[in-house]
């Protein structure tokens, strides 16, 4: 059997395109609640769709789901699964690169995970705030692990049972109101949740083990052997599994490797972003909103616990920089003169809790597999916030997979 190589997602669960954007009905009827739409916020009880169909399809379709002891010392793996003699080994321990990992545990597949600092992807997503997780990755997510999802969608503050979408960046007024919520319900889905991408990790990390994840090390090289591959370790040592999955960020190394070396894209925007203890009047009615204008616009979403978080996206040359504690001040110039629902998330921030980065991302590639290596994700497909596209392929394929 000839060895796999494959780039996962740095971005897993983030986004997904809308396929139809209608105006929000104002009438929801109110039903009995599970953990699958409750949530743990300062909100009051989100709305269900009262549907036996919904019930039974979700029922279906996470009747077969792994799920998580609550006994610490369960491996969660299917007792019932015997563990299988082929063994993957993962460079990367971002979320995609876990939530494969937990895939493969728990159907009874060997598997490694190496990362190099724990500790600096924690870091980085808080420095990237939270992260939506659309109703069809959080239904993967169940296929994957019951428990897990479970746990992430307690932890998640709900936005798709509210008004979302596109407004004008000066008045505030509506374009259009997307209805996230009924084909969630109807179809029987989980809602969609806004998590810390710490706390998402955390509990990625928990239910991966310690044991499977080598802290402290990456991969530098790879070489197809026919029926293995050989990946070479930072620290110099080398390991032997039967595939190798790229999961090790935008500026992967597997993917140098699997597809060349080529330069992240950049998307001609910069992005100021900040999380701020600041409650709208409409947070009731109201979870994510994105304000319109030329050539910039601004994300806003309700993220839960009495916070908000926003995205500031400003069309200019990669590269540029401000003067230090005039970051706020720049925002107010480009700005100031918007909505209140811009406005007030700015003047709400704290300077030293305003972020810049300039926004980078990938021509898709068609070709993700070469002999015994796989691209996922991000590596294969990435994306900057300016996209819309569907984000939660890697957990669908995570779902499916082997």
């Amino acid at each position: 059997m000839a060895a796999h190589v494959a780039p996962l997602s740095q971005s897993l669960l983030a986004r997904n395109r809308i396929n139809a954007a209608i105006p929000l009905s104002s009438s929801h009827n109110v039903v009995t609640l599970n953990r699958r739409l409750g949530c743990s916020n300062t909100r009051s009880t989100p709305r269900r769709l009262p549907s036996s169909r919904a019930t039974a399809v979700r029922a279906a379709a996470v009747s077969d789901a792994p799920s998580r002891v609550a006994d610490s010392g369960s491996s969660g793996l299917d007792p019932t699964l015997a563990k299988s003699p082929f063994k993957v080994i993962v460079a990367g321990a971002g979320i995609g690169g876990l939530v494969f990992a937990l895939a493969c545990k728990n159907r009874g597949i060997d598997v490694e995970v190496y990362e190099r600092d724990l500790t600096a992807i924690r870091g980085e997503g808080q420095y990237r705030g939270p992260i939506q997780i659309q109703s069809n990755a959080l239904a993967a997510l169940e296929a994957v692990d019951l428990g897990v999802a479970e746990e992430v969608m307690s932890a998640g503050c709900i936005t798709g049972d509210r008004i979302n979408g596109l407004c004008d960046g000066l008045t505030g007024e509506w374009y259009i109101k997307f209805d996230t919520f009924t084909p969630a319900a109807e179809g029987g889905l989980p809602v969609t949740r806004v998590i810390s991408r710490m706390t998402l990790q955390q509990i990625l990390v928990d239910a991966v083990g310690e044991g499977i994840i080598r802290n402290g090390s990456t991969v530098v090289d790879f070489h197809d052997q026919g029926k293995q591959v050989a990946v070479k370790l930072s620290d110099g040592s080398t390991v032997y599994g039967d595939m190798l999955v790229g999961a090790d960020g935008i500026r992967s190394k597997v993917r140098d490797l699997l597809l060349g070396v080529t330069e992240p894209t950049y998307s001609d925007y910069t992005c100021y972003t900040g999380i701020c203890d600041f409650v709208p009047h409409d947070i009731e009615t109201v979870g994510y909103r994105v304000f319109l204008g030329h050539r910039q616009y601004f994300v806003s979403s309700d993220v839960g616990y009495g916070k908000m978080q926003w995205y500031a996206f400003y069309n200019e040359p990669a590269g540029g920089s401000d003067p230090p504690g005039c970051r706020k001040e720049r925002l107010m110039q480009l700005f100031g003169h918007w909505a209140d629902g811009v406005v007030d998330l700015i003047q709400a921030t704290p300077e030293e809790d305003v972020l810049r980065r300039d926004i980078y991302d990938r021509i898709p590639s068609s070709s993700g597999a070469k002999g015994a290596s796989r691209s996922w994700g991000t590596l294969r497909t990435p994306c900057s916030p300016t996209w819309g596209r569907a984000d939660a392929w890697p957990s669908r394929t995570a779902s499916n997979w082997p």
